[in-house]
């Protein structure tokens, strides 16, 4: 016999299907969640994941001003950025960035989680985070997941 029985199926931009899915971070501890959407993003949790392309889902937030952190997180953990000229280091804790955007500390950290390439950037846009209830995406019937029921 010299035919194999099975093939490895790769999927590419053209056989990938990708739906919508909503995601409640309220209550939800922010590096749990943040891991658990990134393999969302990902696609790690479909069966023709390939690690090369966008076979991910599109994945919306909501209630990202009801996020928790253990510990001392709040006044302890620091956000940098540069300004791009020299000495323009600039920090926020993470109770300064909550109050300025609570939608911004999510981003950062399922961002982080992400591959650090074009494809990384590529599945970032997949994401949509909101403070309250309400998102603009309701056209897109996204299909709503616990958390809590997800490995």
């Amino acid at each position: 016999m010299n035919t194999l029985s099975y093939k490895t199926v790769s999927a590419n931009s053209a056989t990938v299907n990708k739906e919508w899915v909503l995601v409640d971070a309220d209550g939800q501890t922010l590096g749990r969640m943040s891991s658990i959407v990134a393999k969302l993003l990902r696609g790690k949790y479909k069966t023709n994941f390939t690690p090369h392309v966008d076979c991910g889902d599109n994945v919306i937030v909501i209630n990202a001003d009801k996020i928790n952190l253990t510990g001392k997180k709040w006044t302890d953990k620091s956000y940098i950025r540069h300004t791009g000229y020299p000495g323009g280091q600039r920090s926020l804790t993470a109770t300064e960035l909550f109050d300025k955007d609570p939608a911004r500390l999510v981003e950062n950290a399922v961002k982080g989680m992400l591959p650090k390439n074009k494809l990384g950037s590529a599945l970032f846009r997949n994401l949509k985070v909101y403070s309250g209830t309400e998102h603009d995406q309701e056209a897109q019937k996204p299909k709503v997941i616990n958390l809590n029921e997800i490995k």
